[in-house]
């Protein structure tokens, strides 16, 4: 016979699941805001997103968007950014990081939501702010503009959607998202494993018909497969490279052959996409309604294709981080173990770095979060799951085990860290 007693871990997240004291949330609000509107008053602001809205206004002035040849994205997106182009560049500068931080927070309640994490408990309120104030990535996206955040919305958005069966809405909004910025085209997998077949439609559809609107009211569409797409699949050129954190870019900085770092970098990326694959069908297993698998899952899509990204940057990470935090609630959850938070902490604020790993070498550490990650998930998703028995006792007879009433399937935890 084993005593049972409550974890720490458990109480832990007991205690961070309770309501958050007022002053917390000041304090969240606050944080939030000073990030935002100190981005505001720096001078380069917005990088990122100019070339976006530079796009909008190449269509407006009736020249092709892709003439430049940073626009790496969609027909589509060109008429997503249009309202961005219209705003005078001094209010474009005070909203521009409010949307960022308010698109990474969508992607973050719908995330607590998905895990029926109370929205006022300490873990949500407190766990957003120090996210946003310790993660180096969030702080550079907020700064530049990139349109990485309606992905980190949109992902989270749809898995609540589709953990609610509503598989259609939620091809809906990742074809919204990659209208915008084709990130999630791998999430076509999700819906591929899933077999829901008019989701997978409404995603592709939803891109599609916005392009061909695009292309049919710009001039020389036919220059995003000339020359665009092109430069895109060579990885770009010297201007990225210092940022590129993808494995084929970074590890023959390292002196490692360019042929050996492709054939790494896609050896780990079909290992995550088997990972995924056994981690979708071993859904029987789980206990817990079905969050953690379909989150699991499409984290796994997600990290296997930023292997293989050219370019991959560090706020790509922004995707898949906030599902995986808010996953932390679960037992045997990748947040439990302290190696997924040794994974991290390449990416933290603060941290006084050798000057070998900052400025145009920090995709070194970047590159380091990325395969850590990636293989942390890719063990796990791999790992079988288990059968434990538990304790009968019946009237007038001694403690015995009856694996045929039973028997509960779970997931095989890693240590905790709580």
């Amino acid at each position: 016979m084993k005593w049972d007693r409550p974890s720490s871990g458990n109480r832990l997240v007991d205690w961070l699941l309770r309501p958050a004291p007022r002053s917390w949330r000041a304090v969240s609000l606050a944080v939030l805001l000073a990030i935002a509107v100190s981005t505001s008053l720096r001078a380069n602001w917005g990088s990122d997103n100019a070339f976006v809205v530079k796009a909008a206004d190449s269509l407006l002035a009736g020249v092709s968007p892709y003439d430049d040849k940073r626009f790496l994205y969609l027909p589509s997106a060109v008429i997503m950014a249009i309202p961005e182009a219209l705003l005078p560049t001094t209010l474009l500068r005070w909203v521009l990081p409010l949307g960022m931080t308010g698109l990474v927070g969508i992607g973050w309640w719908a995330s607590l939501k998905l895990f029926s994490v109370p929205l006022r408990s300490r873990f949500a309120v407190g766990g957003f702010a120090l996210f946003a104030l310790l993660y180096k990535p969030y702080l550079n996206l907020v700064l530049i503009g990139n349109w990485t955040a309606i992905s980190a919305a949109a992902l989270p958005v749809a898995l609540l959607l589709a953990h609610r069966r509503h598989w259609v809405a939620a091809g809906l909004v990742v074809g919204l998202a990659i209208a915008c910025k084709p990130m999630l085209v791998p999430i076509a997998v999700l819906f591929v494993l899933a077999r829901q077949w008019r989701g997978l439609g409404a995603a592709v559809l939803v891109p599609v018909g916005i392009s061909l609107a695009g292309a049919l009211i710009m001039p020389s569409p036919t220059l995003f497969f000339t020359k665009t797409l092109p430069f895109l699949l060579q990885g770009q050129d010297a201007y990225a490279l210092p940022w590129d954190a993808s494995p084929i870019a970074v590890l023959p900085r390292l002196g490692l052959a360019a042929p050996v770092a492709v054939l790494l970098a896609f050896g780990g990326a079909a290992v995550g996409l088997w990972g995924a694959w056994q981690r979708w069908r071993r859904g029987e297993a789980d206990t817990d309604g079905g969050e953690l698998r379909l989150v699991e899952t499409a984290c796994m899509v997600m990290l296997a294709a930023f292997l293989v990204s050219r370019p991959s940057f560090d706020h790509y990470l922004l995707v898949v981080l906030p599902l995986l935090l808010a996953s932390g609630v679960r037992a045997g959850s990748m947040p439990r173990s302290p190696w997924f938070w040794a994974a991290v902490v390449p990416q933290m604020a603060g941290i006084p770095w050798p000057s070998e790993l900052a400025a145009k070498r920090r995709a070194f550490r970047d590159m380091v979060t990325l395969c850590a990650l990636a293989g942390l998930l890719a063990r796990r998703c791999l790992r079988p799951s288990r059968v434990t028995l538990e304790v009968v006792r019946t009237a007038g007879s001694p403690p015995r085990t009856d694996p045929e009433c039973t028997a509960k399937p779970v997931e095989a935890a890693s240590r905790t860290a709580f």
